[in-house]
């Protein structure tokens, strides 16, 4: 995972992650610490996406021994991930466009549309949040873009 420095003013400071933290799936599977809020309903919608993405990548590359090995390491370490890598019929991958409510520590919960743009043949995701102009979020977002990862001391 690659982020730039607004993400990393809106989500916390990434640059610290290493190995398999850095990983989206695994960080959601594994219940890493987020800023993101989901409501019990959310988080289960949204570890089903990412568990069927992931078989979507696993079978066009079943030799990846790198993806194998990610594969074997959610499972074993997280009972939500083998249960969804089970499941016979997995959800629709249809919902690229979601709303998220972050939890920022010093501007309080910004609820955002979140994009990801799918990039053809190459595996790449990239997401993109927005706020509706004009908004108390916008408002919100654009102080903590401004913020940064800074902490204040007061």
């Amino acid at each position: 995972m690659l982020a730039n420095a607004p993400y990393r003013a809106l989500m916390g400071d990434t640059t610290t992650w290493r190995g398999l933290e850095r990983n989206a799936v695994w960080r959601n599977l594994t219940r890493l610490p987020s800023r993101v809020v989901h409501t019990p309903r959310e988080q289960a919608e949204h570890e089903a996406r990412l568990v069927a993405d992931l078989r979507l990548t696993a079978s066009r590359y079943p030799a990846d021994r790198a993806l194998r090995r990610l594969v074997a390491d959610l499972a074993g370490s997280s009972a939500r991930f083998a249960e969804l890598w089970d499941v016979e019929a997995p959800p629709s991958l249809a919902a690229p466009s979601r709303r998220k409510t972050i939890d920022h520590p010093a501007v309080g919960r910004i609820t955002l549309d979140c994009d990801t743009l799918l990039v053809a043949l190459d595996d790449l995701r990239i997401s993109v949040y927005t706020a509706e102009p004009g908004t108390e979020d916008a408002d919100r977002l654009a102080l903590a873009a401004v913020l940064g990862t800074q902490s204040l001391q007061l």
